[in-house]
């Protein structure tokens, strides 16, 4: 089926919000909308401005006055025809690119240019996937590829969904200074990066995740906006002085001008949900987003995402990342929450890194127990509550009655990779049994798991901080912020060069890899976790109240147990080499049905016992580590699944 709609949905606009205006009754999205006829309607909120001009600079120029139409909107239909440039000038100021511009062919600071929204999508029959079933793979389009595009990302989608992954996660893909930056910089946040590809190029990528059956996740910056070419403020309160983010001024969410503003984002959300067909959307660091309003704006932004969900007869899902802990985001709305889908959950990460590595700078002073581990096995969130020597305060909330799928757990991902000084892998910090650990604990855990671009194989390749800023002051400004950070940790030394060309090539992945040796042993490991994810019904399940986590401290070792039913599954993670015995509560009989160590996986020779039978309740195992072990069984008639 070929659908080839404009893709724009349902806009809410200023009529919606109780505004003035319309055209004929219609309701009128902000930026360039092409008609298809020759005419193209321009819509601008610039509440600062009392005259708003639109210039077409070409070799016949033509300059048009948008009418006025109440509470700051400005709206015009001239003729105009898609590849079009056109700039905005407030009160006879200087060009400036639309807010809401579709594409930047020229950058940041260039004219924006009409687009035709329609596409001959070949989707027509895509119903999405359930979000238990989510396998998350996130990737950097700029370092995926050699070509750093949509369109080559596209040949390997099909490895992809061969190795278990269900949903394809970009890093944000909005308009960023010049062609190299992770994408947290951009500033036109309607335009699709013109180095990547444009519109075009994404819906060809987002097409063909569909028809290889994988979902497509798009990670949007609503917290902040980049240092260069940034030229909201000139338009409208964008931005508030009552608060202060990390990364510069807080998005206005909250105070007087809000309402345009949160127009802006919505509207911004929706469009990648109806006209480019994203199936999720993963919000940025929603602990910066500063909003004190009795009808916060995250909670505004889940239900007009639910509500375009319903509309297109398709899940659609908002995934949050945050610092706090806090289970509220993912809470139902009766609870006092938020009803987000999903949130990352560091707490996992942290636990699990901290027990591979040994590190314990930074954050991690707050982890590196077994018992850790085996609470984000349990609980999600290790801290809900308690005392956090880091952060010298109480940190978190408690999880109770909310189900795996409400988190997202990862080994790796593009801030802690990247947000080092080197941008060390795990492949750089541990041996290559422990990479399986960790593979085993995230693809086997009853949550939904990520995996960051390349790690499937053990990729060797740094992920950096890298930005390609014309402005020197902004330059010196990122280098001078990433030497601060990194002292926090108390790592030492000059790191890479965030603005230099060579820092942005060594990020780039080498999938060549993937082929041979102890990366396709990896590869082929990964595969087969995700498979017994699928079809092991204990370990499909992501009922977190029939997970039983059992640390061994001294052994260095957890022993995770699952049921569903009569299946019930055992995972052995063994952090610490060498051989020592292990006391299971295994009421069993197990079967083995995965062992890290064993020469298929390039192991150094599994000698776990192919069969666990229990005495008293217990069966004795030697465990040579690092090593991952899972156990199989059937209990039918049994209460509990382990003693």
């Amino acid at each position: 089926m070929v659908n080839q709609g404009n893709g724009l949905g349902r806009a809410r606009t200023f009529r919606d919000r109780g505004d003035p205006g319309g055209t004929r009754g219609e309701e009128i999205p902000l930026g360039a909308v092409w008609r298809g006829s020759g005419q193209c309607g321009f819509l601008v909120w610039a509440p600062r401005a009392e005259r708003v001009e639109l210039d077409f600079p070409g070799a016949a120029p033509r300059r048009f006055t948008l009418e006025p139409r109440g509470r700051g909107y400005h709206y015009r239909e001239v003729p105009a025809m898609p590849g079009d440039r056109y700039t905005l000038s407030l009160d006879g100021g200087p060009p400036r690119p639309d807010p809401a511009s579709r594409l930047q062919p020229q950058g940041v600071h260039g004219p924006s240019a009409v687009v035709d929204p329609s596409f001959p999508w070949s989707d027509g029959s895509w119903n999405g996937v359930p979000l238990e079933r989510y396998v998350f793979y996130e990737l950097h389009v700029g370092t995926f590829t050699p070509e750093g595009t949509f369109d080559a990302v596209i040949p390997h989608l099909p490895r992809l969904a061969d190795l278990g992954v269900t949903a394809v996660e970009l890093m944000p893909v909005a308009q960023f200074p010049s062609s190299r930056n992770w994408g947290y910089d951009g500033v036109a946040l309607f335009a699709v990066q013109n180095s990547y590809g444009g519109p075009e190029g994404l819906k060809r990528l987002v097409d063909a995740c569909h028809r290889t059956g994988m979902a497509a996740v798009l990670d949007v910056v609503y917290n902040h906006l980049g240092p260069e070419g940034n030229y909201l403020r000139e338009f409208g309160p964008y931005f508030t002085d009552r608060y202060r983010t990390p990364w510069g001024d807080a998005i206005n969410f909250d105070d007087r001008g809000s309402d345009g503003v949160r127009r802006f984002f919505l509207e911004n959300a929706r469009r990648w949900v109806t006209e480019f067909h994203f199936d999720a959307l993963r919000i940025d660091a929603v602990h910066a987003i500063r909003d004190h309003s009795a009808c916060p704006f995250l909670g505004e932004l889940t239900e007009a995402l639910e509500a375009e969900g319903h509309r297109l007869g398709r899940p659609v899902h908002v995934i949050a990342e945050s610092d706090r802990n806090d289970a509220r985001l993912v809470r139902r709305r009766r609870e006092g929450g938020l009803a987000m889908d999903a949130q990352w959950c560091d707490d996992f990460h942290h636990s699990l890194h901290a027990l591979l590595t040994g590190e314990r700078n930074g954050y991690y002073q707050d982890f590196g127990r077994v018992e850790d581990l085996a609470a984000a096995f349990q609980r999600a969130f290790v801290y809900q509550g308690q005392y956090s020597a880091y952060r010298g305060c109480p940190h978190g909330n408690r999880t109770e009655g909310l189900p795996g799928k409400r988190f997202v757990v990862s080994a790796q991902n593009h801030d802690q990779v990247g947000n080092r000084q080197k941008g060390e892998r795990l492949s750089a910090l541990v041996d290559f049994e422990s990479q399986k650990v960790a593979a085993a604990a995230v693809l086997l855990s009853p949550y939904l798991p990520l995996l960051f671009m390349g790690e499937e194989y053990g990729e060797t390749a740094p992920f950096l901080y890298f930005v390609s800023h014309d402005d020197p002051q902004i330059v010196a400004a990122v280098r001078r912020g990433r030497r601060e950070e990194f002292a926090a940790f108390g790592w030492q030394g000059e790191p890479p060069d965030p603005q230099a060309e060579a820092t942005f090539h060594a990020s780039r992945l080498n999938p060549g890899l993937a082929t041979s040796g102890r990366h396709r042993a990896l590869f082929e490991f990964c595969r087969e976790l995700l498979r017994l994810r699928r079809e092991v019904p204990a370990l499909a399940s992501l009922d977190r109240a029939r997970v039983e986590a059992h640390p061994f401290e001294e052994q260095r070792t957890l022993a995770v147990a699952r049921r569903r039913g009569d299946s019930a599954a055992l995972l052995v993670l063994a952090f610490a080499p060498g051989a020592r015995p292990v006391r299971l509560p295994a009421r069993g009989p197990w079967r083995k049905a995965l062992d890290s160590a064993e020469d298929r996986w390039a192991g150094t020779g599994g000698r776990a016992p192919p069969c666990l039978e229990s005495i008293s309740g217990e069966a004795i195992v030697t465990l040579t580590g690092p090593a991952a072990l899972l156990y199989l069984a059937e209990l039918s008639g049994q209460a509990g699944i382990v003693s």
